[in-house]
């Protein structure tokens, strides 16, 4: 694939960020274009996670700025970007456990009828029907099941397939296979494929360099903050990737 004939979506320009005095991200550039999906890598400690929450708007840099489609961006939370179209899945996944696998998938976006009210009918079909087409997912019999009864891969799966049902122009995932079956990984790793032949990306931030290695069309790989190594992945080896990511 070649990124310039896409779309520019996000754009980061010179991104830092200090917490007590210690540098965690130090001038990172990089652009997520339409259509692609992007590995971001790096050991432990490499500035990754951080570096998610600062492009959905959890945290604020202390330096650079975002730019969404060409335009400069200030996201002052997560419904900042969400707003534009950047969903967001974290490692503890976001999700309230005394509410149904429904209602977390529809969290704050319900589906109502014409005069207001919740349509819990079509919320509950609509969850199972982007449910049934992760494959690899089992044991959510009905999505009128409190998360809270979930297992940890059960609940990464809700938070999925929210992610998937809006289909937002960005999905960012935030080790997104840590307590995933190989099965559902594969199942997850399908429906980004799918997402981005539709002009969806997707960027995942993990540790596993031969699941990102792949999946990925692109790889930007994080040390102590900085971008030591940007590539497509026509471009370089999985023997690469790990040595790069092995410096950290």
């Amino acid at each position: 694939m070649n990124n310039q004939d896409f779309k520019k979506l996000l754009t980061v320009n010179d991104i830092g960020k200090k917490f007590n005095g210690i540098s965690v991200l130090e001038s990172i550039n990089f652009t997520i274009n339409e259509g692609e999906i992007v590995g971001i890598l790096g050991d432990n400690g490499a500035g990754k996670s951080t570096l998610i929450k600062v492009l959905c708007g959890v945290i604020e840099p202390d330096s650079g700025f975002l730019e969404w489609q060409g335009a400069k961006v200030v996201f002052q939370s997560k419904n900042d970007s969400t707003r534009l179209g950047i969903e967001t899945i974290f490692q503890d996944n976001a999700l309230v456990d005394s509410m149904s696998v429904a209602r977390n998938i529809f969290l704050n976006r319900e589906i109502t009828t014409r005069y207001g009210f919740l349509s819990h009918k079509k919320m509950v079909e609509s969850s199972a029907e982007v449910l049934s087409k992760m494959t690899g997912i089992k044991g959510i019999e009905s999505t009128e099941k409190l998360v809270g009864e979930l297992s940890g891969g059960q609940k990464q799966a809700v938070a999925i397939a929210r992610a998937l049902y809006f289909k937002n122009k960005i999905i960012l995932l935030d080790e997104p296979t840590s307590a995933l079956s190989v099965r559902a990984t594969d199942a997850l790793f399908e429906n980004l494929k799918d997402l981005r032949n539709k002009n969806f990306s997707s960027v995942i931030v993990t540790h596993d360099i031969y699941n990102a290695f792949n999946v990925c069309d692109r790889f930007i790989v994080l040390s102590k903050g900085r971008i030591v190594l940007m590539k497509q992945r026509n471009l370089v080896t999985l023997e690469e990737l790990i040595k790069h990511v092995s410096r950290a």
